[in-house]
């Protein structure tokens, strides 16, 4: 697995956690948790969004760390969504809108990313270091799992903050990448624990929804959720990346930890068909 270096560490481009006891057909994705830049890419960025990095899943990786003891697998990105955006289609143009390319030149809200914009070279060499060997990570576990079980469920972990209030949003792309099945297995137990959970209102699904979702037997859905689920609210409005070790988070983490393991019962059975 390639290594990149930041502050004299050397970190692996993604964790892989195999399930802990029996496996469910469920591999988990988290692409957008990772925080770490090289320090190479970090000297291009502004030392402002070095300190935020806006619009991260912030701390994802610690609430869903439980997911492996439930039988669920779960590749996890280590680095930032800014150095790569795995959650981007491989398409021109490759240097772009936050929202269309691998490699954003400005924030969500407009923000400047760069003080030294990249080249196109180094823009390909994040590609082919950081994209690739993820998505071929991916595929490998999708392969895998439908080996074993003769179906995938492929969920798609997120977190947000804005535009809209609701705790928890699931999307599938307007119903074209699971069943009504998967969805609602998802749905009830977080309604259950007192979430407001909505369908595909704002968010509907990106890239790794859509695209894994249309493969044949392969169920995928996005979920995200509200950053004041599990972070402190108070260290949401000041430009730093919040902390993990926090009382919200510490709450939050056992009752997703029930909820998850709700999920992996429900879907550890074969459907009776796809609804």
């Amino acid at each position: 697995m390639s290594l990149s270096v930041g502050s004299g560490r050397l970190v692996e481009i993604f964790k892989l956690h195999r399930p802990k006891g029996p496996a469910a057909p469920i591999v988990a994705n988290l692409p957008h948790s990772g925080l770490f830049v090289p320090d190479d890419i970090a000297a291009q960025f502004t030392q402002t969004h070095l300190q935020t990095l806006p619009h991260s899943d912030w701390r994802l990786d610690k609430l869903y760390q439980d997911l492996p003891q439930l039988g669920i697998t779960v590749l996890q990105a280590t680095h930032s969504r800014y150095v790569v955006d795995l959650n981007r289609p491989l398409k021109p143009p490759l240097f772009g809108s936050f929202w269309t390319s691998v490699v954003p030149r400005r924030t969500a809200m407009g923000q400047q990313i760069y003080q030294i914009e990249p080249s196109r070279a180094s823009i390909q060499a994040r590609i082919e270091t950081y994209y690739q060997p993820y998505h071929h990570q991916l595929n490998t576990l999708i392969e895998e799992t439908y080996n074993t079980f003769g179906r995938v469920y492929l969920l798609d972990l997120h977190s947000f903050m804005g535009p809209i209030q609701e705790d928890v949003c699931l999307g599938n792309r307007n119903g074209k990448t699971c069943s009504e099945r998967l969805i609602s297995a998802v749905e009830k137990p977080f309604a259950d624990q007192g979430y407001q959970v909505v369908r595909n209102k704002q968010f509907n699904g990106g890239y790794i929804t859509a695209h894994y979702g249309q493969m044949p037997n392969v169920e995928a859905l996005q979920i995200e959720v509200r950053y004041p689920v599990y972070l402190a609210k108070h260290q949401l409005d000041v430009p730093l990346i919040p902390d993990w070790d926090v009382p919200e988070l510490a709450a939050a983490r056992p009752i997703f930890t029930q909820i998850f393991s709700t999920i992996a019962k429900a879907l550890g059975s074969p459907p009776a068909n796809r609804a």
